[in-house]
Protein backbone atom coordinates (compact mmCIF):
# COMPACT_ATOMS: atom_id res chain seq x y z
CA UNK A 1 0.00 0.00 0.00
CA UNK A 2 0.82 3.58 -0.88
CA UNK A 3 -0.51 5.03 2.14
CA UNK A 4 -0.17 3.25 5.91
CA UNK A 5 -2.56 1.97 7.73
CA UNK A 6 -1.65 4.64 10.43
CA UNK A 7 -1.96 7.66 8.57
CA UNK A 8 -5.79 8.74 8.93
CA UNK A 9 -8.23 11.90 8.52
CA UNK A 10 -8.69 11.96 12.03
CA UNK A 11 -4.92 12.02 12.74
CA UNK A 12 -4.78 14.82 10.15
CA UNK A 13 -7.56 16.98 12.07
CA UNK A 14 -5.69 16.29 15.17
CA UNK A 15 -2.42 17.79 13.43
CA UNK A 16 -4.01 20.76 11.93
CA UNK A 17 -5.62 21.47 15.35
CA UNK A 18 -2.22 21.25 17.00
CA UNK A 19 -0.56 23.30 14.20
CA UNK A 20 -3.66 26.11 14.28
CA UNK A 21 -3.60 26.49 18.35
CA UNK A 22 0.18 25.99 19.12
CA UNK A 23 0.00 24.12 21.74
CA UNK A 24 -1.32 20.53 23.35
CA UNK A 25 -3.39 21.66 25.96
CA UNK A 26 -5.07 24.63 23.70
CA UNK A 27 -5.53 21.42 20.58
CA UNK A 28 -7.13 19.16 23.39
CA UNK A 29 -9.62 21.60 24.67
CA UNK A 30 -10.94 22.80 20.76
CA UNK A 31 -10.82 18.64 20.33
CA UNK A 32 -12.79 17.77 23.31
CA UNK A 33 -10.04 15.45 24.37
CA UNK A 34 -6.84 14.66 25.93
CA UNK A 35 -3.22 16.25 25.71
CA UNK A 36 -2.14 12.53 25.52
CA UNK A 37 -4.58 11.75 22.89
CA UNK A 38 -3.44 14.79 20.88
CA UNK A 39 0.62 13.44 21.11
CA UNK A 40 -0.35 10.08 20.32
CA UNK A 41 -2.56 11.13 17.59
CA UNK A 42 0.83 13.44 16.39
CA UNK A 43 3.44 10.69 17.27
CA UNK A 44 1.50 8.19 15.08
CA UNK A 45 1.23 10.37 11.83
CA UNK A 46 5.40 10.69 12.11
CA UNK A 47 5.52 6.89 12.57
CA UNK A 48 3.26 6.60 9.16
CA UNK A 49 4.78 9.28 7.27
CA UNK A 50 8.32 7.56 8.27
CA UNK A 51 9.66 10.95 8.91
CA UNK A 52 10.13 13.62 12.23
CA UNK A 53 7.25 16.60 11.55
CA UNK A 54 8.61 17.82 15.48
CA UNK A 55 12.06 18.77 17.03
CA UNK A 56 10.90 17.70 20.53
CA UNK A 57 12.27 20.53 22.84
CA UNK A 58 11.53 19.40 26.77
CA UNK A 59 7.80 19.26 26.56
CA UNK A 60 7.05 21.98 23.87
CA UNK A 61 6.57 20.94 19.96
CA UNK A 62 8.75 22.81 17.91
CA UNK A 63 7.51 22.66 13.13
CA UNK A 64 9.80 21.26 11.65
CA UNK A 65 9.62 22.24 7.54
CA UNK A 66 7.62 18.89 7.31
CA UNK A 67 5.32 20.21 9.50
CA UNK A 68 4.70 23.34 7.01
CA UNK A 69 4.56 21.60 4.03
CA UNK A 70 1.90 18.99 5.59
CA UNK A 71 -0.28 21.73 7.35
CA UNK A 72 -0.46 23.35 3.78
CA UNK A 73 -1.22 20.33 1.62
CA UNK A 74 -3.56 18.53 4.91
CA UNK A 75 -5.81 21.94 4.92
CA UNK A 76 -6.94 20.97 1.16
CA UNK A 77 -6.98 17.78 1.42
CA UNK A 78 -9.60 17.45 4.62
CA UNK A 79 -11.59 20.37 2.90
CA UNK A 80 -11.91 18.03 0.08
CA UNK A 81 -12.96 15.09 1.69
CA UNK A 82 -15.83 17.55 3.82
CA UNK A 83 -16.89 18.51 -0.06
CA UNK A 84 -16.60 14.98 -1.24
CA UNK A 85 -18.97 13.83 1.92
CA UNK A 86 -21.66 16.68 1.50
CA UNK A 87 -21.91 16.47 -2.33
CA UNK A 88 -22.07 12.42 -2.40
CA UNK A 89 -25.42 13.23 0.28
CA UNK A 90 -26.71 15.95 -1.57
CA UNK A 91 -26.45 13.38 -4.50
CA UNK A 92 -28.33 10.82 -3.13
CA UNK A 93 -30.61 13.48 -1.68
CA UNK A 94 -29.64 13.54 2.01
CA UNK A 95 -29.56 17.06 3.66
CA UNK A 96 -29.03 18.51 0.54
CA UNK A 97 -29.24 22.99 0.76
CA UNK A 98 -32.46 21.89 -1.94
CA UNK A 99 -35.80 20.46 -0.77
CA UNK A 100 -37.89 19.51 -3.85
CA UNK A 101 -41.13 19.11 -3.03
CA UNK A 102 -44.03 18.55 -5.58
CA UNK A 103 -47.67 18.65 -5.08
CA UNK A 104 -51.35 19.23 -6.26
CA UNK A 105 -51.88 22.87 -8.28
CA UNK A 106 -55.17 22.71 -5.14
CA UNK A 107 -52.84 22.49 -2.34
CA UNK A 108 -51.39 25.85 -3.09
CA UNK A 109 -54.63 27.77 -2.28
CA UNK A 110 -53.31 26.84 1.82
CA UNK A 111 -51.93 23.47 2.75
CA UNK A 112 -48.48 24.66 0.43
CA UNK A 113 -47.74 27.70 2.09
CA UNK A 114 -48.19 26.69 5.45
CA UNK A 115 -46.18 23.78 5.13
CA UNK A 116 -43.15 25.96 3.78
CA UNK A 117 -43.58 28.81 6.13
CA UNK A 118 -42.86 26.14 8.90
CA UNK A 119 -40.09 24.03 6.61
CA UNK A 120 -38.20 27.23 6.54
CA UNK A 121 -38.56 28.07 10.22
CA UNK A 122 -37.18 24.63 11.05
CA UNK A 123 -34.41 24.92 8.03
CA UNK A 124 -33.83 28.80 7.06
CA UNK A 125 -31.09 27.46 5.30
CA UNK A 126 -32.96 25.65 3.61
CA UNK A 127 -33.95 26.22 -0.59
CA UNK A 128 -37.18 25.13 -1.50
CA UNK A 129 -38.22 24.29 -4.81
CA UNK A 130 -41.64 23.65 -5.66
CA UNK A 131 -43.07 21.11 -8.26
CA UNK A 132 -46.63 21.05 -9.24
CA UNK A 133 -48.52 18.36 -11.08
CA UNK A 134 -50.60 15.72 -11.09
CA UNK A 135 -51.14 12.76 -8.82
CA UNK A 136 -49.56 10.49 -11.42
CA UNK A 137 -46.56 13.01 -12.44
CA UNK A 138 -45.46 13.81 -8.98
CA UNK A 139 -45.94 9.53 -8.23
CA UNK A 140 -43.08 9.21 -11.20
CA UNK A 141 -41.28 11.78 -10.08
CA UNK A 142 -40.73 11.07 -6.59
CA UNK A 143 -40.02 6.89 -7.88
CA UNK A 144 -37.31 8.52 -10.14
CA UNK A 145 -35.81 11.11 -7.44
CA UNK A 146 -36.60 14.20 -8.68
CA UNK A 147 -38.61 15.40 -6.08
CA UNK A 148 -37.96 14.50 -2.32
CA UNK A 149 -41.64 14.48 -1.14
CA UNK A 150 -44.93 14.70 -2.91
CA UNK A 151 -48.19 16.46 -1.56
CA UNK A 152 -50.93 14.26 -3.22
CA UNK A 153 -54.31 12.47 -2.75
CA UNK A 154 -53.83 9.26 -1.34
CA UNK A 155 -55.52 7.12 -3.88
CA UNK A 156 -54.52 3.30 -4.69
CA UNK A 157 -51.32 4.38 -7.12
CA UNK A 158 -49.82 6.25 -3.71
CA UNK A 159 -49.28 2.88 -1.98
CA UNK A 160 -46.14 1.75 -3.19
CA UNK A 161 -43.95 -0.98 -0.72
CA UNK A 162 -40.82 1.69 -0.68
CA UNK A 163 -42.75 4.31 -0.20
CA UNK A 164 -44.73 5.62 3.34
CA UNK A 165 -47.02 8.15 3.95
CA UNK A 166 -49.13 10.46 6.60
CA UNK A 167 -52.44 11.96 5.88
CA UNK A 168 -52.99 15.46 6.42
CA UNK A 169 -56.66 15.65 6.26
CA UNK A 170 -59.76 14.48 3.94
CA UNK A 171 -62.07 16.63 1.70
CA UNK A 172 -65.29 16.35 0.19
CA UNK A 173 -65.83 16.23 -3.85
CA UNK A 174 -68.70 19.33 -4.95
CA UNK A 175 -70.35 20.17 -7.45
CA UNK A 176 -68.61 23.75 -8.31
CA UNK A 177 -71.00 26.07 -10.80
CA UNK A 178 -71.00 29.62 -11.66
CA UNK A 179 -72.03 31.96 -8.63
CA UNK A 180 -75.08 33.22 -10.98
CA UNK A 181 -76.41 29.68 -11.87
CA UNK A 182 -79.84 28.62 -10.89
CA UNK A 183 -78.61 25.71 -9.01
CA UNK A 184 -76.47 28.19 -6.50
CA UNK A 185 -79.56 28.04 -4.16
CA UNK A 186 -79.33 24.53 -3.47
CA UNK A 187 -78.50 22.90 -0.43
CA UNK A 188 -77.29 19.70 -2.02
CA UNK A 189 -77.17 18.06 -5.87
CA UNK A 190 -79.28 14.96 -7.04
CA UNK A 191 -76.22 14.70 -9.67
CA UNK A 192 -79.18 13.16 -11.95
CA UNK A 193 -80.65 16.96 -11.84
CA UNK A 194 -77.35 17.32 -14.36
CA UNK A 195 -77.04 15.02 -16.53
CA UNK A 196 -77.75 17.29 -19.39
CA UNK A 197 -75.29 19.49 -17.76
CA UNK A 198 -71.98 20.46 -19.90
CA UNK A 199 -68.75 19.60 -17.81
CA UNK A 200 -65.01 20.55 -17.65
CA UNK A 201 -62.69 18.01 -16.11
CA UNK A 202 -58.93 17.97 -15.24
CA UNK A 203 -57.07 15.61 -17.68
CA UNK A 204 -56.29 12.19 -16.96
CA UNK A 205 -53.39 11.74 -14.17
CA UNK A 206 -54.74 14.03 -11.27
CA UNK A 207 -56.39 12.31 -8.88
CA UNK A 208 -59.78 15.10 -9.08
CA UNK A 209 -60.38 13.42 -12.58
CA UNK A 210 -60.32 9.64 -11.37
CA UNK A 211 -62.87 10.83 -8.49
CA UNK A 212 -65.17 12.79 -11.17
CA UNK A 213 -65.34 9.27 -12.91
CA UNK A 214 -66.40 7.27 -9.93
CA UNK A 215 -69.02 9.69 -8.74
CA UNK A 216 -70.51 10.08 -12.64
CA UNK A 217 -70.45 6.14 -12.87
CA UNK A 218 -72.31 6.42 -9.35
CA UNK A 219 -74.69 8.71 -10.43
CA UNK A 220 -75.14 6.64 -13.71
CA UNK A 221 -74.28 8.56 -17.12
CA UNK A 222 -71.73 9.69 -18.71
CA UNK A 223 -70.78 13.55 -18.62
CA UNK A 224 -71.10 15.87 -21.26
CA UNK A 225 -67.46 17.10 -21.64
CA UNK A 226 -66.77 20.50 -23.27
CA UNK A 227 -63.15 20.28 -22.42
CA UNK A 228 -60.04 19.31 -20.40
CA UNK A 229 -57.75 21.50 -18.73
CA UNK A 230 -54.16 20.94 -16.78
CA UNK A 231 -54.40 22.81 -13.61
CA UNK A 232 -57.65 23.32 -11.31
CA UNK A 233 -57.23 27.07 -11.79
CA UNK A 234 -57.63 27.04 -15.10
CA UNK A 235 -60.70 24.83 -14.67
CA UNK A 236 -62.43 27.28 -12.43
CA UNK A 237 -61.67 30.08 -14.44
CA UNK A 238 -63.89 28.09 -17.45
CA UNK A 239 -66.87 27.04 -14.63
CA UNK A 240 -66.74 31.52 -13.59
CA UNK A 241 -67.38 32.13 -17.07
CA UNK A 242 -69.93 29.69 -17.37
CA UNK A 243 -68.45 27.23 -19.70
CA UNK A 244 -69.80 24.61 -17.66
CA UNK A 245 -69.91 22.72 -14.28
CA UNK A 246 -67.25 20.25 -12.62
CA UNK A 247 -66.37 18.32 -9.61
CA UNK A 248 -64.42 19.43 -7.61
CA UNK A 249 -62.89 19.64 -3.73
CA UNK A 250 -63.69 22.08 -0.79
CA UNK A 251 -60.15 23.04 -0.51
CA UNK A 252 -60.50 25.71 -3.43
CA UNK A 253 -63.14 27.39 -1.99
CA UNK A 254 -61.40 30.37 -1.44
CA UNK A 255 -60.29 30.75 -4.96
CA UNK A 256 -63.21 32.56 -7.35
CA UNK A 257 -65.23 32.84 -3.90
CA UNK A 258 -67.55 35.52 -5.03
CA UNK A 259 -67.96 33.82 -8.73
CA UNK A 260 -67.85 29.97 -8.11
CA UNK A 261 -70.44 27.68 -5.86
CA UNK A 262 -69.29 24.80 -4.40
CA UNK A 263 -72.81 22.65 -3.98
CA UNK A 264 -72.27 19.70 -1.41
CA UNK A 265 -73.21 16.03 -3.66
CA UNK A 266 -76.30 14.21 -2.11
CA UNK A 267 -74.95 11.45 0.91
CA UNK A 268 -75.55 8.48 -2.09
CA UNK A 269 -72.55 10.55 -3.98
CA UNK A 270 -70.72 11.92 -1.45
CA UNK A 271 -67.00 11.05 -2.14
CA UNK A 272 -63.70 12.07 -0.19
CA UNK A 273 -60.31 12.90 -0.85
CA UNK A 274 -57.34 11.82 1.17
CA UNK A 275 -54.97 14.18 1.31
CA UNK A 276 -51.29 13.30 2.75
CA UNK A 277 -47.35 13.82 2.35
CA UNK A 278 -45.57 10.51 0.43
CA UNK A 279 -41.55 10.10 0.62
CA UNK A 280 -39.51 7.36 0.17
CA UNK A 281 -38.44 4.81 3.04
CA UNK A 282 -35.15 5.15 1.87
CA UNK A 283 -34.40 8.85 2.95
CA UNK A 284 -37.01 8.92 5.59
CA UNK A 285 -34.10 9.97 7.94
CA UNK A 286 -32.88 12.57 5.78
CA UNK A 287 -32.70 15.73 8.28
CA UNK A 288 -34.73 18.09 5.50
CA UNK A 289 -37.53 15.26 4.87
CA UNK A 290 -37.51 14.59 8.60
CA UNK A 291 -38.39 18.35 9.57
CA UNK A 292 -41.36 18.20 6.65
CA UNK A 293 -42.53 15.45 8.21
CA UNK A 294 -42.67 17.03 11.32
CA UNK A 295 -44.72 20.34 9.99
CA UNK A 296 -47.12 18.25 8.49
CA UNK A 297 -47.88 16.04 11.67
CA UNK A 298 -48.63 19.24 13.31
CA UNK A 299 -50.78 20.74 10.54
CA UNK A 300 -52.50 17.21 10.55
CA UNK A 301 -53.32 17.55 14.41
CA UNK A 302 -54.83 20.98 13.73
CA UNK A 303 -57.14 19.90 11.21
CA UNK A 304 -58.16 17.12 13.32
Amino acid sequence: MLIDEEFTLKKLEIFLAFMRTGNLARAAAELQTSNVSVHRAIHSLENALRCPLFKHEGRNLTPLESAYVLEERAQKLVQDVVDSVRLTREAAGFSAERFKLGALYSLTVKTVPQLIMGLKIRRSELNIDLILGSNVDLMYKLKNMEVDAILISLDDQAVEPDCAQIQLFSDDIYLATPADSPLDREQEIDLAQVRDATFITLTQGFATHQDGERVFKQAGFEPKVAMQVNDIFTLLSMVSSGVGYALLPGRIAAVYENRVKLIPLQARYRLQQHIGVVFLKAKERDPNLLALLAECRMYANRQG
